[in-house]
């Protein structure tokens, strides 16, 4: 893709319909609305303030690049929770299926994993980015790094910082502006949250950021600190709520994280957020019923020690048994019915979610009343907002990236 040296003032290019748009941010967002702009016709420049373009792409792809999920239409949907109305009508133009076309489309085959997660063949992001970029540099985008938005002038033109220090405040215009600029955590990749200052003081509204699938503080004793930290929890439910979900999560040197726990996050981190308390149920045995545990503990333990009278009978491992010690008192190890109620039981009480700089990603943003149908800002018309600045938020599984891949419609 064509770049220019810090000193060249960036200038939009006309293209074939004659008009112009600028794209504020290189992320999967905006890279999405620049190949669906420059498709068709405009002259598309993309301005990032980061040396590089994708990085928190890149950083998703370390772990294999879970690019969205394969599980039906409708099912999909329902992931998106209370903004669902707003995403669904371009979901259903380019969801899943889409954009495993599109990967196909850029040389990037996809395959589905056992949890119906799919993922690039290879594996990882760095494949696809280059073959975006590249495809963005045939549709004839300019993008300009180091270029960082500040917010706009008296004359409404888009103002950005560049490498060339005090002299190198820069101006741009463009028919159409696209703010892609990320949400508020992961900052060191690019996304840190400065530009909700910039909308505010322009009179539009938006919501605090608050960590989205992020881990939870717990009060761990360092006897479980030192026998657990790292381990995984497996084959579990947790529930919040009215929310369950099934899976697994990791026990950490401050609490919990992994999977299962970011998929029941906001639940979680709304309970606490209302009354200052975070409540989790664990459920050890989802698969016995409360009467099955009850008559197994029931057996003669013998010389067995309470550890492996659990392993013995109920197939839990040191981790699931270390958990129970934890939060159990004494006396009720040696009780099988009031043992049994805390293993299908167990309660956990958070302290706190994670810092926001490191969840994975954030809910708050632009205010869903300030834009229209196509994410449009409705107080400065031809600006628009899109992927994790606007206020929504999915949980991991592929739910995130999709929804920042559904580009530009309508606009």
């Amino acid at each position: 893709m064509t770049k220019t040296s810090p000193h060249t003032a960036p200038v939009s290019k006309p293209a074939p319909n004659g008009k112009t748009a600028m794209i504020i941010g290189a992320g999967p967002a905006g890279l999405m609305a620049a190949e669906r702009l420059a498709g068709d016709g405009y002259g598309v420049t993309i301005y990032e303030g980061m040396p590089s373009a994708g990085r928190k792409l890149l950083m998703a792809g370390k772990s294999g690049l879970n690019i969205t999920h394969s599980e039906d239409l409708e099912t999909f949907l329902t992931r998106y929770g209370t903004s669902r109305a707003r995403l669904e009508p371009h979901l259903r133009k380019f969801g899943p299926d889409q954009i495993r076309e599109w990967c196909a489309g850029l040389g990037v085959e996809t395959f589905v994993g056992s949890s119906g997660r799919v993922f690039p063949t290879a594996m990882k992001a760095s494949p696809l980015l280059r073959a975006w970029l590249r495809r963005l540099d045939d549709l004839g985008c300019t993008i300009h790094y180091r270029h960082y938005w500040t917010g706009w002038n008296d004359t409404g033109h888009a103002v950005f910082k560049t490498p060339d220090g005090a002299d190198g405040e820069i101006t741009a215009t463009a028919d159409i502006t696209v703010l892609a600029l990320g949400g508020g955590s992961w900052k060191r990749l690019g996304s840190d949250g400065k530009w909700m200052e910039i909308l505010q003081n322009a009179g539009i509204k938006c919501n605090p950021f608050k960590p989205a699938n992020c881990g939870f503080d717990i009060d761990w004793t360092d006897h479980l600190i030192d026998k657990c930290a790292g381990h995984p929890v497996k084959a579990v439910t947790l529930t919040c709520g009215d929310q369950t979900v099934r899976g697994e999560f990791v026990i950490s040197k401050t609490g919990i994280e992994g999977s299962a726990v970011y998929a029941i996050s906001a639940t979680l981190r709304d309970q606490w957020l209302e009354t200052g308390i975070g409540t989790l149920t664990l459920d050890l045995c989802p698969d016995r019923t409360l009467d099955d545990v009850t008559k197994r503990l029931s057996k003669p333990r013998g010389k067995n020690s309470i550890g492996n009278h659990l392993r013995k009978t109920l197939g839990l491992d040191a981790t699931k048994t270390a958990l129970i010690f934890e939060v159990t008192p004494r006396e009720t190890l040696n009780a099988p019915t009031a043992l049994a109620i805390i293993i299908k039981n167990l309660t956990l009480h958070i302290k706190k979610p994670r810092p926001l700089d490191e969840a994975i990603s954030t809910a708050g943003g632009v205010a869903w009343e300030e834009l229209d149908d196509n994410f449009q800002l409705i107080k400065r018309p031809g600006t628009y907002c899109l992927g994790e600045m606007v206020d929504w938020e999915a949980p991991t599984g592929g739910y995130l990236l999709s929804g920042c891949l559904r580009g530009i419609l309508g606009g």
